[in-house]
């Protein structure tokens, strides 16, 4: 960052409104309900959306001779990014996207998803392929070379900077000060207790000018994983649950599972973005039984890393979590329609002459 304050390297805008979604520290603050809500807020306000991840952990589609070529013969940013939805159909499962990638495609059919660690490269591609005019940077606040019109900053309210020390000591990804780059700062996670009132003070200490918003996730549903059924969370009332899933913090999952008079029998815990076997998910189910559990659940996004079965003696089941607004009197479109519209005004003043996606490609300007 401090290259980029010195002028030693330069951001690049792309003519259209960019809004960065992330954090300052490693996973768990739920950022991909939040990438979702954005998202379909922006589509049900007549603008075409381009979600931009970096797909951590995804497979590449292309073969080893492919890539051989590549470093032979191509230069990184002739080669396109990978299109997980064009905005109408899936086109690549969740080994190829990664699991955010594939979740927010499944989730949200107007909006193209594409994946690439050059951001640039990507918004350049989504504008001129698809005729974008919003990008949404998926954990793109340590993301510099693209300048946002707007940074959305996550914080976990329940743990919000681990030991305040750095990786790898602590979990966080760059100093506390840096708070100050955000527009506007989401505590998710919140549950509105006295505990808030400090964590805010603490905040506006690093960045004053930030509107601060609390916000909480919410289970919604349940849905079969290989049926599809849906069901009403009143479901898990009583119900003796085997619980297994592979994200950055399983303890508030495991506590909506309780919340809904759910009691967890067996417990399985893996690291964030892990790979299931059909093995490991058999495996799970039978050790359920044994201790006499009547369905297995799972997250969404531990959902679509689970491998077919050919048979399922339980149940299994996922969650599905969204996000919520609790400060304030507007719902989160309202919420997420203010905050985008100034900004889309401001890109508008600076670009008067309103070129075409595909006119303004192109040219890359420079701050």
């Amino acid at each position: 960052m401090t290259l980029y304050r010195q002028g030693l390297f330069r951001h690049r805008t792309l003519g259209c409104l960019v809004v960065s979604i992330g954090n300052l520290t490693v996973g768990g603050t739920g950022k991909t309900p939040v990438v979702e809500v954005f998202s379909r807020a922006q589509t049900h306000n007549g603008r075409k959306v381009a979600i931009l991840s970096r797909g951590y952990r995804s497979k590449s589609n292309r073969t080893f001779l492919e890539k051989i070529t590549d470093k032979l013969f191509r230069r990184a940013s002739d080669v396109p990014p990978r299109v997980v939805s064009d905005g109408r159909r899936l086109l690549l499962n969740s080994d190829l996207a990664g699991d955010e990638p594939y979740m927010l495609a499944s989730n949200l059919k107007d909006v193209i998803v594409l994946v690439d660690k050059d951001r640039v490269k990507c918004g350049r591609y989504a504008i001129s392929e698809f005729g974008v005019d919003t990008l949404i940077l998926d954990d793109g606040f340590q993301y510099l070379p693209l300048k946002p019109s707007l940074n959305i900053m996550l914080v976990d309210s329940t743990r919000p900077f681990d030991n305040h020390h750095l990786l790898p000591r602590g979990l966080l990804r760059e100093p506390i000060k840096n708070l100050r780059r955000a527009d506007f700062i989401f505590l998710t996670k919140s549950n509105g207790g006295a505990h808030l009132r400090h964590l805010k003070e603490f905040i506006k200490r690093h960045n004053h000018h930030a509107e601060i918003i609390e916000c909480s996730h919410k289970p919604q549903y349940l849905r079969n994983v290989y049926t599809q059924e849906v069901l009403a969370l009143n479901y898990l009332k009583g119900k003796k649950i085997a619980s297994i899933c592979g994200i950055a913090a399983p303890e508030s999952f495991e506590r909506f599972l309780k919340r809904f008079g759910a009691t967890l029998v067996y417990l399985e815990r893996h690291a964030d973005h892990h790979r299931y076997t059909q093995q490991e998910i058999i495996d799970c189910i039978n050790n359920g039984i044994e201790k006499g559990a009547e369905l297995v659940l799972t997250t969404e996004k531990d959902a679509v890393r689970f491998p077919k079965l050919d048979r399922c003696d339980l149940p299994v089941l996922l969650m599905r979590v969204e996000i919520d607004i609790l400060s304030g009197h507007e719902n989160f479109h309202q919420c997420i329609s203010r905050i985008c519209f100034s900004r889309f005004s401001e890109v508008q003043r600076t670009d008067t002459s309103s070129p075409t996606p595909i006119e303004r490609l192109p040219h890359v300007s420079e701050d």
